[in-house]
């Protein structure tokens, strides 16, 4: 049995809780999440916490036990304090600008790429960095891992997108006739 699906989801102030159903919906002061469970899955609101039980006997129940949990702390968390990404572009001339709902990189094609923002995220860019701001994990996440994909960082010059707390190890080049 899952050990992070025993423990509650404890709402944080200001953030209440309620299950229709297998929909549960978290409303905060960043905004509203909602969320279907799957249906071995049971999810209980009481006393500012959500806990999670299995209804079902079978391997998937106990499979989607503790996801189910993990989402429903991710919608709390999410609006409450919200989730923040930050991607940093390394290169000569690479940019990112918005255009309307879209944002456009410049990363050493001969084209601009041109990602639709989805409308849950706010983005704000400083010089080489694009910082990403969203109630839902999920969206943000899935946004910056596309963002990332156009230009993933390289080995050998550090160029690309990357994450800023991402790490990316630098390899030696060719070492010279001698």
């Amino acid at each position: 049995m899952s050990r992070v699906g025993k423990q509650p989801v404890v709402l944080p102030e200001g953030v209440k809780g309620s299950v229709q159903g297998q929909i549960v919906s978290v409303e905060g002061p960043k905004g509203k999440l909602q969320c279907k469970v799957p249906m071995g899955v049971a999810v209980q609101v009481a006393d500012g916490k959500v806990t999670v039980s299995i209804k079902g006997t079978d391997l998937q129940s106990k499979a989607d036990y503790g996801t189910a949990r993990a989402h429903i702390n991710n919608m709390a968390q999410g609006v409450s304090k919200g989730w923040k990404r930050a991607l940093e572009l390394n290169g000569v001339g690479f940019v990112a600008k918005h255009q309307g709902t879209n944002l456009v990189l410049s990363v050493g094609f001969s084209h601009d790429v041109t990602l639709a923002i989805p409308s849950e995220i706010k983005c704000v860019i400083t010089k080489n960095i694009v910082e990403l701001e969203s109630v839902n994990k999920e969206v943000l996440g899935t946004f910056a891992a596309k963002m990332r994909d156009v230009q993933p960082p390289e080995p050998y010059l550090g160029k690309g997108i990357k994450y800023t707390d991402e790490i990316v190890r630098r390899k030696a080049g060719k070492t010279g006739k001698k």
